[in-house]
């Protein structure tokens, strides 16, 4: 299980000493663990950064990290086993599939449930072939589908990263058709004012609501040439229940 059995480090500002380990967690990604009270940069070696005036986009963190494995029950019953994270969720094709393809879901969560770690397993028997069995053949095996990056104003960071796409950037997915836009206030109600519904229509979001909380969110397209790990930024009202998607 181990991959980095467990061992000191020096924080070289502070003098203090902290111990870190890394743990399979599904195919070649790992956990690691850090625990003792830790000053000045993260791990020993890493040089502290200022921020550039003006490149805040009020990103504020990582809300969770979705893996895609074969067989669901198997990764969450192995991770559950050394984490002891619980099950905060879970989601079955009939919740989170289409007619054409599904998927099985469960998140799990630290006891704080600040650490959040969904996994997703393909589902068969559907007419097309099950985006996470895609993933699983072009990543040649399980691995990190998506990052959620939390904003508390998604309406901010997707302006500047979309001012800054023709300079590299990330590239988004397609947007929804105008019917998709054309529904959403019956869909989603009052809870959103006319001038976040021209925004989201703007910017290309998508959004839904349950009992709880309401999502806004997008994708951003895979990172490399093949449909494998991609990032998402996420604006959520309420207690997370929906990260599955």
């Amino acid at each position: 299980m181990d991959v980095v059995e467990p061992h000191l480090l020096t924080d070289k500002e502070s003098g203090k000493t902290f111990t870190v380990s890394e743990v399979k967690l599904y195919g070649d990604v790992v956990i690691r663990w850090v625990s003792g009270n830790i000053a000045g940069p993260f791990v020993s070696d890493y040089q502290k950064c200022d921020s550039f005036p003006g490149v805040n986009i009020g990103i504020k963190r990582l809300d969770h990290c979705v893996g895609n494995v074969p067989s669901l029950l198997e990764a969450v019953g192995y991770i559950t086993d050394f984490t002891e994270f619980h099950i905060f969720a879970e989601f079955t094709a009939e919740n989170v599939g289409t007619l054409d393809s599904g998927l099985n879901s469960m998140v799990l969560a630290s006891n704080n449930e600040m650490v959040l770690l969904p996994v997703n397993e393909p589902t068969f028997g559907t007419k097309r072939k099950s985006q996470i069995q895609t993933y699983l053949e072009q990543n040649v095996g399980p691995g990190v589908q998506h990052i959620a990056l939390k904003t508390d104003d998604i309406f901010r960071p997707l302006t500047e990263m979309q001012k800054r796409s023709h300079l590299g950037g990330f590239e988004f997915m397609p947007r929804p058709n105008q019917l998709y836009y054309d529904q959403m206030p019956k869909r989603i109600g009052d809870a959103l004012t006319k001038e976040q519904y021209k925004q989201i229509e703007q910017l290309g979001l998508l959004v839904d609501k349950d009992d709880q909380r309401i999502l806004l969110q997008i994708f951003i397209k895979p990172l490399g040439d093949r449909a494998t790990v991609f990032f998402e930024t996420i604006e959520l009202v309420g207690r997370m229940k929906d990260v599955a998607g």
